[in-house]
């Protein structure tokens, strides 16, 4: 089992800048590839931002690539999503994920993939 518990969200006006944090505790936090989501009112979970188990590999949504930043501390057993140029649209419930990988630069896009998940921080972004 793999317990994930995020922090950092809250209510910021446009263009404004939060840093999420997701702390995870239970099995060896490198072997695990992890993930950002989001989940707006009456919408489906969607992809923000993924990372391999080394942190060297990351992806990004089309949506906040060049303002939105994943990063991982394996010595701290945590994962980390700065948002910057936030926009009213990113108003949604944010969640973090852990996926077992065999492949150290490996990442993961789908919600199916993802084998844990976290409770969940709301932001919401002001216009």
């Amino acid at each position: 089992q793999v317990q994930l518990v995020e922090s950092g969200g809250g209510l910021v006006q446009a263009g404004a800048s939060l840093r999420l944090s997701c702390a995870a505790t239970g099995r060896t936090f490198s072997d695990y590839a992890m993930g950002w989501f989001r989940q707006a009112p009456g919408k489906e979970r969607e992809f923000v931002a993924a990372i391999s188990r080394t942190g060297i590999d990351t992806y990004y949504a089309n949506h906040v690539k060049g303002r939105f930043t994943i990063s991982r501390d394996n010595a701290k057993n945590m994962v980390y999503l700065q948002m910057n140029a936030l926009k009213p649209e990113g108003t949604a419930v944010y969640y973090c994920a852990a996926k077992f990988s065999p492949a150290t630069n490996m990442y993961y896009v789908t919600p199916g993939s993802y084998n844990y998940w976290g409770q969940g921080t709301q932001v919401t972004v002001s216009s």
